[in-house]
């Protein structure tokens, strides 16, 4: 027999609430190395809790409403992993487990609980909780920016193939991939542009962690910084997440230099999640307050990337979407 009786409203809050208290479970599981201990298969929680060196029952007691949630499979205090999980592991491609570890992380929480303070000073969470911005604290934590990179890659790799198959730039020669990592995006876009070329640009310690043999007679790389200069004549100065880090005024900047930079005839393309300009849900959401605490960046909608692209002497020309949740920007220099 079932309840016709309705949750309370508040049902949804308390949902909420206690969801936080869920995801640092799981975040404690990863950490203690649960998720690697069952990539073998079932093992009992008394097994577990002795390889992981926890106490008492403090480990089946995170287990088993993370199984209920449906992140792991149990049989009375025998846990699984199962698809959810299996994203979990050590060097899997979706990198969930750098996800969880790098989200969840006590920099990342204590900037997101200092977000009234952030609304109210303008101060992001991270220089408030740890004295210095996101990217200073990365240089100076070296273990935490390497989870945070390898979060990245496996939140975005997956674009690579959508941006590949959305982009209509096919008079490109050469592409810099400004802040362009280690480089996955570039070789994607390059292979699929005949006659194309490709600079990636970012850090000297970034670019030195790509692997271009396959590539290397079309792909080149070069360290230096995006604040001060980034390599002339490009066709294309390809984006990846970079100018949602930053505010306006910062991102402005940073295409100041592309514009700069480029041929006559070259354009900027940027590739970014676009707030929807209606009350659609999107991931965008989420990640423009993860920008807000974080990194004192954010997420903008097509009228506030027209006015960026304006404010550094560029024209927006149009924003193509992918099959991800990412589009392409594309702008132009305003006298081309």
């Amino acid at each position: 027999m079932t309840s016709d009786i309705a949750a309370p409203p508040q049902a949804s809050v308390f949902g909420l609430a206690m969801g936080a208290v869920l995801a640092q479970s799981l975040a404690a599981v990863v950490e203690l190395g649960v998720v690697d201990l069952l990539a073998d298969g079932p093992r009992p929680v008394s097994e577990l809790g002795s390889e992981t060196g926890t106490v008492g029952d403090s480990l089946n007691r995170m287990l088993r409403p993370l199984s209920t949630a449906g992140y792991f499979d149990r049989d009375g205090e025998t846990y699984a992993l199962n698809d959810v999980s299996r994203t979990l592991l050590s060097g899997h491609p979706a990198a969930g487990r750098e996800v969880v570890l790098a989200l969840l992380s006590p920099t990342f929480v204590d900037s997101y609980q200092r977000l009234a303070a952030t609304a109210r000073t303008g101060i992001t969470g991270t220089d408030l909780a740890v004295g210095v911005p996101i990217f200073e604290h990365f240089a100076r934590n070296p273990e935490e920016g390497t989870t945070f990179n390898r979060a990245m890659l496996g939140i975005h790799g997956p674009e690579a193939a959508a941006v590949s198959a959305a982009w209509d730039l096919p008079g490109a020669r050469l592409i810099v991939d400004v802040g362009g990592g280690i480089g996955t995006l570039l070789r994607t876009v390059v292979e699929a542009v005949p006659g194309s070329r490709g600079i990636l640009f970012d850090r000297p310690e970034v670019v030195a962690q790509a692997d271009l043999s396959a590539t290397e007679d079309r792909i080149s790389a070069e360290g230096g910084d995006f604040f001060e200069a980034v390599p002339a004549g490009g066709d294309v100065y390809l984006l990846s997440h970079i100018v949602h880090d930053w505010s306006d005024e910062t991102a402005r900047e940073i295409l100041v230099r592309c514009r700069d930079a480029m041929a006559p005839d070259g354009r900027v393309v940027l590739i970014e999640m676009v707030l929807p300009s209606d009350n659609q849900d999107h991931p965008s959401l989420l990640i423009d307050v993860i920008m807000l605490s974080v990194a004192g960046g954010r997420e903008r909608t097509p009228e506030q990337y027209r006015e960026l692209f304006a404010s550094a002497g560029l024209e927006l020309e149009r924003i193509v979407a992918t099959s991800s949740a990412v589009s392409l920007i594309e702008g132009r220099r305003r006298d081309a």
